[in-house]
């Protein structure tokens, strides 16, 4: 569950999780579609806000991403602070001997 939404800069939104997990996402390449498409606007994309009712990301319109997708898509293509490099798939092996 989302618990923090914070705008940061250009399209990219700061969320923080029930469980303490926070990260950065930048949704540049996901505003497509009709609910989205205002979202390219940077002035009305910066009115994100954190909606305890549904419990993520909300924009005026009605636009928001499920809390599953802002927790693990998408990542920054190199040196994403959560260990992904672009989808969960793709996330380091643990090491066995730990």
């Amino acid at each position: 569950m989302v618990t923090v939404v914070t705008y940061r800069h250009d399209f990219v939104i700061h969320v923080e999780f029930a469980d303490g997990w926070a990260r950065d996402v930048d949704l540049a390449d996901e505003l497509d579609g009709e609910i989205f498409a205002p979202l390219r606007d940077i002035d009305f994309f910066k009115q994100v806000r954190f909606d305890d009712e549904v419990g993520t990301a909300v924009w005026p319109n009605g636009a928001d991403f499920a809390p599953e997708f802002l927790r693990w898509g998408p990542h920054l293509p190199t040196g994403c602070p959560c260990g992904y490099e672009d989808a969960p798939g793709d996330a380091p092996a643990a090491d066995a001997s730990a």
